[in-house]
């Protein structure tokens, strides 16, 4: 029996598992700033898995690199989540919230697909 791919499965599955509540702690505490939080592990655990030997563990340290890159992404949807009122906003950050709120307008009631929303978020 291989068990290759059980391991290398459940190490992905507990990756995103990791990755999804630091997102909303990243974006709580630090805004968008917040996605150095992952590019910096990202980019790490991409070297590490470059430099090992270990087929299994190469992989693994390749697949959380890429679950932080993933989570830039998320960052950046876990503000308008925000903004949308779908998550608690950080009282501390009341006034940038108001801002962004008024910058978006009625963006913020469109879908996440609306064409113009990269442009209003400054991306």
């Amino acid at each position: 029996m291989n068990f290759t791919g059980i391991i290398i499965g459940a190490a992905v599955f507990l990756s995103i598992g990791i990755c999804h509540p630091v997102t909303i702690k990243l974006e709580y505490y630090f805004g968008r700033k917040g996605w150095w939080g992952f590019f910096i592990p990202g980019i790490v655990f991409t070297g590490v898995s470059l430099y090992l030997d270990n087929y299994i563990a190469s992989t693994i340290a390749a697949a959380f690199a890429f679950s932080c890159f993933w989570g830039i992404h998320e960052v950046f949807q876990q503000e308008m989540r925000v903004l949308r009122g779908w998550f608690p906003e950080n009282p501390k950050r009341h006034d940038y919230y108001v801002r962004r709120r008024e910058e978006l307008g009625d963006i913020l009631k469109e879908g996440p697909g609306h064409k113009h929303l990269k442009e209003k978020m400054g991306r």
